[in-house]
């Protein structure tokens, strides 16, 4: 959803350096894979199209930060079903 972002934080040998991606427009949103060694971070169109995407070495990765926006009735989604997250009951 628009304002839905992602942070990447990587080392970058004596620094560390911060990335940030952001779905910009209506209907898009932002996704995240780890494959192969490799963290992908995409921004989505509504029809699955991969508007622009970050590429980092998963050994490089310092954190991985998922913002997602407030939704109008409160909630969180979750990444991939849509569904809202649940709070998990304390023991």
């Amino acid at each position: 959803m628009k304002g839905d972002r992602v942070e990447i934080v990587v080392d970058a040998g004596d620094t560390t350096r911060t990335y940030e991606v952001v779905a910009g427009r209506a209907g898009r949103r932002v996704e995240t894979a780890v494959r192969r060694g490799v963290v992908e971070v995409s921004e989505v169109t509504r029809s699955g199209t991969v508007v622009r995407t970050a590429r980092f070495m998963a050994n490089r990765v310092l954190a991985l930060v998922e913002q997602p926006v407030p939704r109008e009735d409160g909630t969180e989604l979750s990444g991939r079903t849509g569904r809202p997250l649940r709070d998990v009951p304390e023991s």
